[in-house]
């Protein structure tokens, strides 16, 4: 069985090419384009560059070959414009020849981003194996699919998985048989419903899974809002997956579950913030050490309510508190009543000790 890392944040870690999966250190987050590109090549490397330009850390396609996954039993998740005669026909406008995934990994590289994709096959396995992806997410409906995932296995590299079908026995049984076969896990909470609602997307569950199994875990969300991402992040996790789209008014079945670019970015840019946070706690001693001249700006003195000439018997009625702070504070007010002036005391300026008899 493969040992997990464990960060001294308490994350356990685990790598994807080059990248170090560690919540600790923000979550890695993963642009999920599914099969938002409707079929087209020229949008499939449109969506690498807008994920880029979001900030997301990888780009995940889905690999479907219709004559090894579909037949004409196949029914329809979602209605389309009808262009499709069948659930077979729309799995075989989506498919891309090798060189063209090929294609679509170089160019994630060149952008910097990690190229993933999901098989629904063997022969998509083997595709995908081929162009070499770094790591296997698999979709929550093929978790139950041993002999895809023994396939992943045998090809190497870690498992991503989705668990919106699963029970706690079935996590339970797939985690042990692949770390049994010596394999990387991680796995998601998510919710297959499109879009999720929000009272259905379960971020509690995502600390269970991390107690449960101690191995990264993260978020596939969804529910076309980054609400779940943000609430998820705040929770430090190690992945997100979040659908995306350039506007939830395109074709498609998931454009309404997923984040326009936009959303994207303000995911990505919160990622980088709440990790900056998380490495960078605070001694509240020290803090307010660090702001001593700034708290004299902002605190108050005692100070006249009025001109006071010499040989007043202060009363309390006679002093207010008014800025800067540096002076007698309130706190000193017992000190200060009974006490005699020794000179004229205006009712603009601070009252100080050596006014005092």
């Amino acid at each position: 069985m493969i040992g997990i890392a464990r960060a001294n944040s308490g994350h356990a870690r685990m790598k994807i090419a080059d990248r170090l999966i560690d919540g600790g250190r923000g979550a890695f987050v993963i642009a999920e384009v599914a099969q938002a590109h409707d079929g087209s090549l020229g949008y499939a490397h449109a969506f690498i560059n807008a994920a880029a330009d979001a900030g997301a850390d990888a780009i995940k396609f889905q690999t479907h070959v219709a004559d090894a996954e579909s037949t004409l039993d196949d029914q329809f998740r979602v209605p389309l414009s009808g262009q499709d005669a069948t659930r077979w026909d729309y799995w075989r406008r989506m498919e891309f020849t090798r060189e063209q995934w090929a294609g679509l990994a170089e160019h994630a590289a060149h952008r910097k981003l990690i190229f993933l994709s999901s098989p629904f096959s063997p022969a998509a396995v083997e595709l995908l194996a081929g162009i070499g992806v770094p790591a296997w997410k698999v979709g929550s409906g093929e978790t139950f699919n041993r002999t895809l995932i023994d396939l992943m296995l045998d090809h190497g590299g870690p498992i991503l998985l989705s668990t919106g079908m699963s029970t706690w026995g079935d996590i339970a049984s797939m985690v042990a048989h692949i770390q049994g076969r010596g394999g990387e896990v991680a796995l998601f909470q998510c919710s297959s419903r499109y879009p999720t609602p929000l009272e259905k997307v379960g971020v509690n569950v995502v600390g269970e899974l991390r107690r449960r199994f101690a191995i990264p875990v993260g978020l596939s969300d969804h529910s076309g809002t980054p609400w779940p991402a943000l609430a998820a992040l705040n929770e430090s996790i190690d992945l997100l997956e979040v659908h995306v789209t350039f506007d939830r008014r395109m074709y498609g079945p998931d454009t309404s579950s997923s984040l326009t670019f936009t959303e994207l970015a303000m995911v990505t840019e919160a990622n980088r913030a709440f990790a900056t946070m998380r490495a960078s706690p605070v001694d509240k001693d020290q803090a307010a050490a660090d702001l001593a001249q700034t708290k004299t700006l902002f605190t108050k003195s005692l100070s006249p309510v009025r001109d006071l000439s010499a040989g007043t018997v202060l009363a309390a009625e006679m002093l207010t508190v008014k800025k800067p702070g540096g002076g007698l504070s309130l706190e000193q007010l017992d000190q200060v009543i009974g006490r005699r002036l020794r000179r004229d005391i205006p009712a603009n300026r601070l009252l100080r000790l050596d006014d005092l008899t």
